[in-house]
């Protein structure tokens, strides 16, 4: 930890990262000159893999064999490792006892499996806010019923109420919806939604990617049929993902994927042709070699979490977000955007335009003459931000030239591993960039806005 945010910690005990993360303490230039302490505020889009997922997996890595294919001793403890990998965060989820957990990619993976084993006629039904992994999907999958964005939690339990007592036919349907908005933070009634799809005999899906590394999840608290979560966002950034809940439509589906491992028995028939029995069991759709250093690391990040209980990361993570608010409220040219209002309850995610100012030009002088990381743009949720910016956006436009209206958004987000320093100097950083203007020179290159050589602006 940088000597600045130790002295930070020191002051404000309150507010300072409880659960280091690896690069912490990376060093990158700036174009001004020097170097600065790397503020990763884009956990949002991934977070840093916690230092100690990084060394249960470096601990492991010696010991990996191939899991369910050997009888060696590195196979039978990779197996094993696998398997409680999976107990691990089927308790960090609270699943019912015969519900499935499945290791996949991704979120994105993950609701992609469960569009596939979708019932016949099973209409889905999903808000337009929605990440572009949880509203495209299922366009491939049958009927969709796209809703349009709610201005308050109620009134999206509303809108699907009706939405689901008016379908025609009156058939099987799923309802896809967030946790925690990837745009604007903002929590979504969940418990409500899940309450309103059940009282209509529909299924719900929750897509957990933004909720479960800032609040506790619980399948059986919140009462959804399944929920979709990625590691790359829960500190373990190993290309794993994971898909629980109820085990019939991941039984009667076809496997995702056709191979070994989801099949149990393959024979020649008489014809030529061949016979194959699958899993009834998650292994159905978990073809392949698994990745069991993925499935660990998820599981080991699940333990940490819990450990570091969800109450204090909550509570912590609230005043980072009320410390960015209040040292930007009386910068008038910053506008938050939100869907639910400024004092809805939100994870530590929160996107923001700048008057005069393109998003890509702001986010490059936040990077090169800060050392600040945040995300610009339409954050693969193209509907719900230009609904946020008030109507359809044009092109990028050429960066360093004030616009008379958004053409995208910055997104800052943290977590349990962003030291208040980071936060801090963010702060600092918009509203010099705003009262002052950039120090240096940008042009666009392939869509982006980056340094010019040329020097100072």
């Amino acid at each position: 930890m940088p000597a600045a945010a130790a002295t930070t910690v020191a002051a404000e005990p309150f507010v300072r990262a409880p659960l280091p993360v690896l690069g912490r303490d990376v060093a990158v230039p700036l174009v001004t000159g020097g170097e600065v302490t790397y503020a990763a505020l884009d956990y949002a889009a991934s977070a840093p893999a916690l230092q100690r997922v990084w060394d249960d997996v470096a601990a492991y890595a010696p010991y990996y064999g191939s899991v369910h294919r050997g009888a060696g001793y590195l196979s039978q403890l990779s197996t094993d490792l696998f398997e409680n990998a999976r107990r691990t965060v089927a308790e960090f989820l609270d699943c019912r006892a015969d519900d499935h957990l499945v290791f996949t990619r991704s979120t994105t993976d993950s609701l992609n499996l469960l569009a596939a084993a979708l019932p016949d006629g099973c209409e889905v039904f999903v808000f337009e806010t929605e990440h572009h992994a949880a509203l495209l999907p299922w366009q491939r999958a049958g009927r969709v019923t796209v809703l349009d964005a709610p201005d308050s939690p109620a009134q999206a339990v509303a809108t699907l109420e009706r939405a689901l007592a008016d379908r025609d036919p009156y058939g099987p349907a799923l309802v896809c919806v967030t946790g925690a908005s990837n745009v604007t933070g903002e929590l979504w009634p969940v418990r409500e939604l899940a309450a309103a799809a059940h009282a209509h005999g529909a299924r719900i899906v929750l897509d957990a990617a933004q909720l479960a590394p800032h609040r506790a999840v619980g399948v059986r608290d919140l009462d959804v049929d399944w929920v979709a979560f990625s590691g790359h966002k829960l500190y373990a950034p190993f290309g794993s993902g994971v898909l629980a809940g109820r085990a019939d439509w991941l039984r009667e589906a076809e496997p995702y994927l056709a191979g070994g491992g989801a099949s149990r028995t393959v024979a020649r028939r008489a014809d030529g042709g061949v016979d194959v029995r699958w899993h009834e069991t998650a292994a159905r759709h978990e073809a392949g070699s698994p990745n069991v250093i993925g499935a660990y690391a998820i599981a080991s990040a699940c333990k940490a979490l819990t450990e570091a209980g969800f109450d204090a990361l909550a509570a912590r993570e609230d005043a980072l977000v009320r410390a960015v608010r209040e040292g930007l409220a009386d910068v008038p040219e910053v506008r938050f955007l939100s869907l639910f209002g400024d004092d809805a309850p939100r994870v530590g995610v929160l996107s923001f335009v700048v008057d005069g100012w393109n998003s890509s030009h702001f986010a490059a002088a936040l990077s090169a003459e800060y050392g600040i990381g945040v995300r610009d743009g339409l954050f693969c949720a193209h509907p719900l931000v230009r609904r946020l910016l008030g109507g359809d956006t044009g092109g990028a436009g050429e960066c360093g030239a004030p616009e008379a209206g958004a053409l995208n958004a910055i997104r800052v987000s943290f977590g349990a591993g962003t030291p208040q320093e980071h936060v801090a100097r963010f702060v600092r950083a918009v509203r010099e960039l705003v009262r002052d203007g950039a120090r240096w020179k940008y042009r666009t290159v392939d869509g982006r806005c980056v340094p010019d050589t040329s020097g100072r602006a």
